[in-house]
């Protein structure tokens, strides 16, 4: 039957080809085959067995074709897990929230690529599609293979993982090389690589303000909600002239004690409007000092939020969530914090997650929210505290605390002027900062961290114990991760870096170290790998700066966080 259903709709887009205006070729465009054509993508066999052999057709054509092919195998995907979700023999717990993540990444993944099949389709001139916009749709189809391969990692782990795999895995595998395929004909049809000069354009934001320990942002605001803001705060906003001001549509208030808005976080977010996506104001929930025993979910419909904290260790939101306390939980859903609405901010707030070392992977923040700002936040927890999930997503001056793999996934993401502290392990155990989980090479994803501080936490910089800290490991096949103007105290291995698995990725990967200090960056005896670069020049580093990694300089500005464009 599926094969049926897939020649089935192979025909119907040939077709859908054969009568749109918006498949038309252009003379100044290169005729392809698809031999040509599937040669740039991870899958060249398959990509020809699924493409039209038709030399009369573009790249634009062919990208166009596998999107929709995509786009009709992530629906029928989720058909499949809504069905084992209803199937009374689906009764292990892990099981079921395993398939409850893959139905809530099969919905994003559906929601990503027909948004990109809209966008390009809207083109009658193929080359006509901007930079801005072709960097969002790369950066949504990088988190399809993403949300894919986050699906089949929590299957794997789940108690009936044998049966259901049975069922989902042709699908699964079958959608994994149509996505991966649809991402680089995109990428080769769509985005022109241009990595912008340094100019020395470097700071944003509300500038000088952002030195002052806790100063406020720029907010503008009605003057009813001013006199809130300033009454549970105690201080004034920023006067917007000295930078970019934050536009508020409206400012609520969470207090426990009743004399706000609202005694919950959860209340405060689902009071905010949906789809306000395409504005450019603000929803602010401000959350008074206390200590909030809630998992939070910010929801796709929920976008340009905004949450602001009394400060780190005041306003806290705190769980204990692991994939080791009974209860079924993922690596994905053991969140406290969990985001997926875009144009999210957080500002003055301390997430923890308190299973301790003990309980393994605990995740205090996941985020998978597209432009996501965090702004002098904490993040404390032991193994995989902060899961980079996926998309574009920037941190400024933020406390990361952790273990093992501590900041982890597939995001393109910048950590800038933080502080990352490595914390006591369990006995036996090693640190490592990072995991960075590209598994494709044409995903626009990798983590920076530019201009930071990387020094032990108190009770690994007390113990007596020897515990090796090391850069970060390869958790997928193109990891990518870069340190550069950082300073690294003595606790980092000479040797920086760590294996995952043997030779797993070592000349695949690509890791770099640029422009850093103290007793810990040495490098002389630093890996051999293939993958990793000590010696990358000022145009190297330039790749993974704000501005070019995360496209910062076209969506941080109202956010009112301050930023360094490029290299300092």
């Amino acid at each position: 039957m599926a094969q049926k259903a897939s020649s089935f709709s192979t025909i119907a887009i040939l077709l859908l080809i054969l009568i749109s205006p918006s498949f038309a070729s252009f003379p100044s465009v290169p005729i392809l085959n698809s031999d040509s054509i599937c040669n740039l993508t991870p899958h060249p066999d398959f990509c020809k067995s699924i493409l039209p052999s038709d030399k009369s057709i573009t790249k634009f054509d062919f990208s166009r074709i596998c999107l929709r092919q995509s786009l009709s195998n992530a629906y029928s995907l989720l058909g499949s897990i809504k069905y084992f979700l209803r199937l009374p023999s689906t009764s292990y717990l892990s099981t079921i929230r395993a398939l409850e993540d893959c139905k809530f990444l099969a919905e994003l993944n559906v929601d990503f690529l027909s948004y990109t099949l809209q966008n390009i389709n809207a083109k009658e001139d193929n080359n006509n599609l901007d930079s801005s916009m072709a960097e969002t749709l790369h950066a949504l189809l990088s988190a399809v293979l993403t949300n894919t391969e986050t699906c089949l990692e929590g299957l794997g782990a789940s108690e009936a993982a044998s049966r259901v795999e049975k069922g989902l895995l042709p699908s699964i595998l079958n959608g994994d090389r149509f996505h991966g395929i649809s991402l680089a004909i995109f990428k080769h049809a769509w985005v022109h690589e241009i990595t912008k000069p340094l100019t020395g354009r470097r700071n944003h934001g509300f500038l000088n303000l952002g030195k002052a320990k806790n100063s406020p942002l720029p907010l503008i605001m009605s003057g009813h909600d001013q006199a809130i803001y300033e009454s549970v705060s105690g201080q004034k906003p920023a006067h917007p002239d000295v930078g970019e001001g934050v536009n508020v549509s409206q400012l609520v208030v969470v207090n426990p004690d009743g004399s706000g808005d609202f005694t919950t976080i959860n209340e405060a977010v689902a009071a905010a409007p949906n789809n306000t996506g395409n504005g450019t104001q603000y929803f602010v929930i401000y959350v008074v000092s206390g200590v909030y025993e809630e998992y939070v979910v910010i929801p796709k419909k929920k976008q340009n939020l905004m949450m602001i904290g009394d400060g780190i260790d005041k306003t806290i939101i705190t769980g204990n969530r692991s994939v080791a306390d009974g209860n079924g939980m993922t690596t994905f859903n053991s969140a406290t914090f969990a985001v997926v609405g875009s144009g999210f901010v957080a500002v003055n707030i301390t997430f923890r997650n308190t299973a301790g070392a003990i309980n393994h992977q605990a995740v205090a923040v996941r985020n998978g929210a597209d432009k996501s700002t965090f702004y002098r936040c904490s993040f404390e927890g032991y193994q995989d505290t902060l899961y980079t999930h996926s998309l574009r997503q920037f941190y400024k001056e933020c406390d990361i605390y952790g273990t093992i793999d501590f900041i982890f996934g597939n995001a393109a993401v910048v950590f800038q002027d933080c502080n990352i502290y490595p914390r006591l392990p369990l006995e036996h155990q090693f640190n490592t900062i990072t995991a960075q989980g590209r598994r494709d090479p044409n995903q626009s994803t990798g983590i920076s961290i530019q201009n930071c501080v990387i020094k032990a936490a108190n009770d690994l910089a007390s113990s007596n114990r020897t515990t090796k800290t090391y850069l970060g490991r390869p958790w997928k096949e193109f990891s990518r991760t870069i340190v550069m103007q950082s300073f690294m105290d003595d606790l980092i291995e000479p040797s920086g870096w760590a294996e995952w698995v043997g030779n797993f990725a070592l000349d695949t990967l690509y890791y770099a170290e640029y422009r850093n200090s103290g007793p810990g960056s040495n490098t002389d005896a630093r890996v051999n790998w293939q993958g990793y670069h000590k010696n990358l020049t000022g145009s190297d580093a330039a790749v993974f700066t704000v501005d070019n990694l995360i496209q910062g300089g076209t969506w941080l500005d109202p956010t009112g966080v301050p930023y360094n464009e490029d290299l300092d």
